[in-house]
């Protein structure tokens, strides 16, 4: 079941239907019905007004296993393949999950492999948190199953690779993505899309050396994004942050 967002002044919560809130503001049961625009309030007269997710809510509040995707890169792979809904994704490299997960809030079946077993576990429990939850799945994989989904898999997808076609898009953000890559022709669909994020740029022309040995139209794009300060003295980048985050390289069967 879909959490919501309970959120008083500067705090906000991540809870599902039926579950308790304690805190120093008191407790609040969640109603089983609860919907979003509701207020409920504490049994110390605390006021919480209720919001559904969105994406960035999930990179906030998802229980986290290492460093998620920032919402910028998510937002340039989403711009840059034009994923829609119903549209087939692999994913390797599922991590806390976000990426997975706002792919399928998008409408996109998602199958997406973690070698880290505690952590694919996490990555369940957040992707049912995000309402996409899929089934777990025996045999054969040619597309994930259900639109608006996310099935993670424990395993590396490297073992998997012979049993896997009819993507609409791969993305990757694995250490092995180049030994992926090789295989993209036969992952994606005609005119499907891949793309991978890198820390380094080592690993990023890796991958653009593997994707153009596949054939594939390749773009590469250093993510940079700088916020804003307003204040009495003047205007300026902020200080504060990190802007750069990493690497895209984005191939097109």
């Amino acid at each position: 079941m879909t959490a919501v967002l309970l959120v008083t002044d500067d705090r906000e919560y991540l809870r599902r239907p039926g579950d308790r809130l304690e805190t120093d503001l008191g407790v609040l049961d969640v109603p089983e019905d609860v919907a979003p625009g509701e207020t409920l309030e504490t049994h110390l007269g605390t006021e919480f007004r209720v919001r559904e997710l969105r994406g960035p809510d999930l990179f906030h509040h998802f229980e986290r296993t290492g460093a998620p995707m920032m919402p910028r890169d998510i937002g340039l792979i989403m711009g840059h393949t034009g994923v829609a809904a119903g549209d087939r994704v692999l994913d390797a490299g599922t991590g806390t999950g976000v990426l997975a997960a706002y792919l399928a809030r998008a409408g996109a079946s998602v199958v997406t492999y973690e070698q880290d077993s505690e952590f694919a576990d996490v990555a369940r429990e957040n992707m049912a948190l995000a309402g996409v939850g899929g089934a777990e799945t025996e045999g054969s994989v040619t597309a994930a199953p259900g639109p608006g989904s996310a099935t993670v898999r424990t395993g590396d997808v490297c073992d998997a690779l012979d049993d896997l076609s009819g993507f609409d898009l791969v993305t990757l953000d694995t250490e092995d993505a180049p030994a992926v890559v090789e295989h993209a022709p036969d992952l994606l669909v005609q005119g499907g899309y891949l793309a991978v994020y890198s820390p380094f740029v080592e690993d990023s022309r890796a991958v653009v050396e593997s994707a153009r040995e596949a054939g594939l139209a390749v773009e590469t794009y250093e993510t940079i994004q700088r916020e804003m300060d307003f204040d009495e003295r003047g205007t300026r980048p902020s200080t504060a942050g990190v802007g750069h985050t990493g690497y895209l390289v984005f191939g097109r069967h």
